[in-house]
Parts: structure tokens; sequence; C-alpha cells
């Protein structure tokens, strides 16, 4: 069963504020407007009227004028904005999710990886089996099924830099370990699903 992308809002918002640090208040209409697309996504306050399909086009949409406007250097951009965005998803998780990321500090460092991902799928808002982790021997695999980045996105690439950055900085949050992390699959590319392989040193 294929179902649309869908962001919450107040993800979405978050989002857009950590952009608003990358790339400051004042420029990014003028990315937006070079992509052709929607200046009004430049303001929260309009992202905050949006239902969660059409915030996901904004957030695939911000995204893709990022790399319009910055070429190769968009993925170094993306990334650190999705390496913030996991703090700032940590940072307002419901009680419960914090008192979970708490305890996952207690367990072997194997376990915490894993833990770390599926902590970070629920903070994302992934529903049923629209997001899943998975354990390859000592490395991990992370599978977008629907992967809101790529909403209405072609590409020659991989292009799902953010959640690149999201995946690094939750694993290095749990384990202080920085491991290898590649877009093997990608929607936006002819994929059927976004997929990531996280791969560690040992």
């Amino acid at each position: 069963m294929t179902q649309n992308p869908h962001v919450s809002t107040k993800l979405l918002q978050r989002f857009h504020a950590i952009v608003i640090t990358e790339v400051s208040e004042k420029n990014l209409p003028v990315i937006l407007n070079k992509a052709e697309l929607p200046v009004a996504w430049a303001k929260s306050e309009n992202l905050a009227k949006l239902n969660e399909e059409t915030a996901a086009e904004a957030y695939a949409g911000i995204q893709q004028a990022i790399r319009t406007y910055y070429g190769r250097g968009a993925r170094g951009i993306l990334q650190r904005i999705g390496s913030k965005l996991w703090d700032a998803l940590l940072e307002n998780a419901p009680f419960k999710e914090k008192a979970q990321a708490t305890l996952m500090r207690g367990l072997p460092d194997n376990a915490r990886r894993k833990a770390a991902l599926e902590l970070l799928v629920r903070l994302l808002g992934a529903k049923n089996e629209e997001m899943t982790v998975h354990t390859l021997d000592l490395n991990l695999m992370l599978v977008d099924n629907i992967s809101p980045s790529t909403y209405q996105q072609k590409d020659d690439e991989s292009i799902c830099h953010v959640t690149h950055g999201l995946i690094r900085e939750a694993i290095y949050w749990a384990t202080a370990q920085d491991p290898l992390i590649e877009e093997i699959e990608c929607k936006a590319n002819a994929g059927d699903e976004c997929v990531f392989r996280i791969t560690f040193g040992e």
C-alpha cells in the first residue's frame, strides 16, 4: 500500500527554524525564489497552516531549494540541519521518550545503536512500517518507505541528506561513534524506498 509522505507541522517548524540558522532569514526567500518555489514557505506562521501532506511538500521543497542554490555545498548544509534537528526532536520529546532515552544510555554499545535509531523513528512520527531499522551482523540498515524528503523529487543522486544527518547525530549521541552512513537506494532516484546502510568499524 503506497501512502503519501506526511510531516507534522511541529516537525516542519523545527526544521524551518534550523534552516534559518544555517542560511539566514533574509536569504531563505531568495533561495526559494531561485528554485521557483513558494516564498511563503520562508515564514513559520505560513507553515503552521499546512496539513501533514502539504507540510511534507514544504519539507521536501525547502531541501530542494537549498540543493538548487548551493549546489555541491548543499550536502554539508543539509546534513548539519539534520544533526541539529535530532537535538531539537530530543529536546522536545514526550516525557516517555526522554525517559527511554535515559535508560538507553545504560545498554551495551551494540544495543544502543539500534535503540537510538528506533527512537529516531518514533520522534519523526513514522507510523506502522513507514520507517524500519534492521540489524546486519554488527551493522544496521534504516529503511524509509515514505521518505518525505523525496516528496515530488527526482534526481540523479540520492538526496536525503537531512535524514543522513539525523541518523549520524542519533548514533553519535547514543554511542559517541561516527559510523559510515551510505544512502544506497533513494526514492528520488528510481528507488522503491530510501535505504541507509550504517557501517561500524569493528
